[in-house]
């Protein structure tokens, strides 16, 4: 109980803790983008399944909810964050890049009002 007790044990003034409730939230994230996007989508960008994805992702955020997040010698902390990075900036812009579910109007693309730049 580890990371229950680091959360609701007031420790918000711990430079530490601002820090650890930063990473679950962006591991919080990325679990959720990864479960929001389509199976199909994942093997179309030829980055693993849906499965493998939400179970590391699932598994990581689990780990530091359970156990606290340890930066000095928890290597499942390190783990789970460097796997969350690797979703971020490799997987889910390929997903993205696919399903265009970019922002204003659908996917990035390299068009201006009078072609490509």
């Amino acid at each position: 109980m580890g990371g229950v007790n680091q959360i609701l044990g007031l420790a918000y003034l711990n430079p530490i803790w601002w820090m650890s409730v930063a990473i679950l939230g962006f591991k919080l994230f990325a679990l959720i983008d990864g479960a929001s996007r389509r199976e199909d989508a994942y093997r179309a960008a030829d980055k693993k399944t849906k499965g493998f994805w939400l179970a590391i992702l699932g598994i990581a955020f689990g780990w530091d909810l359970l156990f606290g997040v340890n930066f000095f010698t928890g290597i499942g902390t390190l783990a789970g964050l460097v796997a969350s990075i690797v979703y971020m900036v490799d997987v889910r812009p390929a997903i993205r890049e696919l399903t265009n579910r970019g922002g204003r109007g659908g996917g990035r693309s390299n068009m201006g009002p009078y072609g490509p730049w």
